[in-house]
């Protein structure tokens, strides 16, 4: 009976812990909730809107939009972030020009991004200007981005982490823990307030992505003949050429022979030699007919 009545109430002391922990952890949500509710009433969920839009549009000439579009973001107020200039080559050809040079026909095709920042409320007069100086717009598009919650939310946890470095460093002591503890809420705290003012930098200003090109353009050039065949001679002069290599290569081949004189000469009296003893040979082998 004893036995039974000690694991009841191990039983009671486990639960009235878990209530107590899930009452604790309650009471932190509402306290949470309450605070965000009371800062939205308060008034401090101030409105951070960000703009980001995009623009390709056809143009006249990419280097000289490049320079007008910069002129107009420095009135603007705002700044070139990025920009660069490509031109791809669609077609080449090259056709004769002379014995020594060709004619280079090149089509290539030219455009341009930049990227660029400028006070939001002049984003709408930025994009109408633009439009001034394209030929026409192939696509616009403009995107709206709330983050007035993610801006009082770091604001909040601010100053939370403000309270708890505060009171850390009341009680604070040389050791380890309560020193690492302060520094990651120090860390924590600087994150969020660099985030808030990523945030106020994005709401001022607003960012613009510009993608621009320009008709094909077809440009000629006079350039050196590379292909070494055309540099040869005419038929006729490489015919003569040719006759005149021929009565060297003959002549080279008399003067060889007569470098070789001494084996000519033993040669043809190797050949008598042999012949006369062949014939010599021969007379002695040679039975005459019986006489009747």
């Amino acid at each position: 009976m004893k036995r039974h009545f000690a694991i009841i109430a191990m039983a009671a002391i486990v639960f009235a812990g878990c209530s107590s922990e899930h009452k604790a952890e309650t009471a932190d949500y509402a306290a949470a909730d309450t605070i965000a509710a009371e800062s939205i009433a308060n008034g401090e969920l101030v409105e951070k809107m960000t703009k980001t839009a995009d623009m390709r549009f056809r143009v006249k000439d990419v280097q000289r939009t490049k320079e007008d579009l910069s002129n107009v973001i420095k009135k603007q107020g705002g700044l070139v972030m990025e920009f660069s200039v490509n031109s791809s080559i669609q077609n080449t050809e090259k056709v004769r020009f002379s014995a020594d040079s060709l004619k280079e026909i090149t089509s290539y095709r030219t455009e341009g991004y930049l990227v660029a920042r400028v006070p939001s409320e002049k984003l709408d007069d930025f994009t109408n200007q633009i439009a001034g100086i394209a030929v026409f717009v192939d696509n616009q598009s403009l995107k709206m981005e709330d983050k007035s919650l993610s801006y009082l939310s770091n604001k909040l946890k601010v100053e939370n982490r403000k309270e708890a470095v505060e009171q850390i460093n009341k009680i604070a002591t040389k050791k380890g823990a309560n020193v690492e503890s302060s520094l990651d809420i120090k860390d924590d705290y600087i994150e969020k307030k660099i985030e808030n003012l990523s945030i106020d930098k994005q709401v001022r200003y607003s960012t613009i992505t510009l993608s621009f090109y320009q008709p094909n353009t077809i440009k000629t050039m006079i350039v050196a003949n590379d292909n070494i065949y055309d540099y040869k001679p005419d038929f006729f002069r490489r015919l003569g050429l040719n006759l005149v290599d021929g009565w060297m290569y003959f002549k080279e081949f008399i003067l060889f022979l007569s470098q070789l004189w001494l084996f000519v000469v033993a040669g043809v009296i190797a050949f008598f030699v042999i012949r006369y003893y062949t014939r010599k040979q021969a007379s002695k082998t040679f039975l005459p007919p019986p006489s009747n």
